[in-house]
């Protein structure tokens, strides 16, 4: 008796040590993949029967990709940054919102003299233009001189300006919500794909943000200025030495931060036809919460993080309860940090000096 207890209480705990490392196992392999697809699946299976058809989910996600096109443009400009210098540039929502004043004044402006597409095309450039102008000058004039001083410096000059810009924009728009109208007529579909219409939102929000994705990428990895940006991102010292002036290569990335946003604002006017002094603070942090869940720093991550809660919030919002919505993309982010502490697709970062 004696022996066999002790056998038992030998067996007991190797066992269960066995079934936790192969829980732990299927966790670390699919883990994520089943935190990614319990809600749509779970909806998905509600409306085949309910209502014997998934279109109310394809629509749903449909929404959800638009949507989070534009917090993925939006986050390229965070991650940009942070793979260059490792600042988080809190500013950078706010000048998203002045992109998005900025292409809603030209709109408003053009629209009748020259007409809607050429007045969305001046409105693009203007906006990128713009934001990309004011982001440069902000890194010159603040971020360059404190590229020596402890994190906490630059950190903090970043949330200063980024009250200067909420500033501006309230002044710019009498703190009220401007309406930009519907000019592309939003809701209107060109055709329907398994009864989910694609209407004119939704071209707009892919025909700006693939052919801008499309370029960055090319840029980043074919030209001399997206190498030099890679060499810096990697060691900035060692890019010194190799003959890259270093400051000339974050002043770009900077400029370019700035033109995604400028994009993005022009999206976002389009989109949701509505301009609001303080919507880049809700909208810069979605988006940087989206560059942090797909890997900050990393390009793909961003907006991989953007179309995901893109999708979350408008599965939320149509399905439960948008007051919850928030903090439903939250939970999502901690999960999946356990999961991923780097992000989805990110990859370990240099530590800056």
């Amino acid at each position: 008796m004696e022996a066999a207890s002790i056998t038992a209480s030998r067996i007991g705990p190797s066992t269960g040590a066995r079934v936790w490392a192969n829980t732990r196992e299927f966790l670390d392999d699919y883990g994520l993949i089943i935190l990614l697809l319990a809600m749509p699946v779970a909806y998905g299976i509600h409306d085949i029967v309910e209502e014997k058809s998934l279109s109310h989910l394809l629509r749903n996600i449909k929404e959800g990709l638009s949507n989070g096109a534009i917090y993925a443009i939006i986050a390229l400009g965070y991650t940009l940054v942070y793979g260059i210098v490792e600042l988080i540039n809190f500013a950078h929502g706010d000048l998203f919102m002045i992109g998005t004043a900025t292409a809603a004044s030209v709109l408003a402006w053009l629209t009748g003299p020259i007409g809607l597409l050429l007045a969305c095309v001046a409105a693009l450039l203007i906006a990128m233009v713009t934001c990309g102008v004011i982001n440069a000058m902000i890194e010159r004039v603040a971020y360059r001189p404190l590229r020596g001083a402890p994190k906490l410096a630059p950190l903090i000059t970043a949330v200063g300006f980024s009250f200067l810009l909420v500033n501006v924009g309230q002044l710019w728009l009498s703190g009220q919500h401007v309406s930009v109208g519907d000019p592309i007529e939003n809701s209107v579909a060109f055709f329907t794909v398994f009864e989910v219409p694609i209407t004119h939102g939704d071209a707009i929000a892919f025909g700006v943000a693939v052919p801008l994705l499309l370029a960055l990428t090319a840029f980043i990895t074919q030209s001399r200025l997206g190498k030099a940006m890679r060499a810096t991102a990697q060691d900035p010292e060692a890019a010194r030495l190799m003959g890259i002036n270093v400051d000339t290569t974050i002043s770009v990335t900077f400029t370019l931060g700035g033109l995604l946003a400028g994009a993005a604002g022009l999206m976002w006017a389009l989109y949701q036809n509505d301009v609001y002094f303080f919507q880049g603070f809700q909208a810069g942090l979605i988006a940087f919460t989206a560059a942090v869940m797909g890997g900050i720093g990393n390009l793909k991550g961003a907006v991989l993080g953007g179309l995901i809660i893109g999708c979350i919030q408008v599965i939320n919002d149509d399905r439960w309860n948008a007051t919850w919505t928030p903090a439903v993309v939250f939970i999502y982010l901690i999960l999946i940090m356990v999961f991923r502490p780097r992000g989805l697709v990110g990859e370990e970062t240099r530590e800056a000096g």
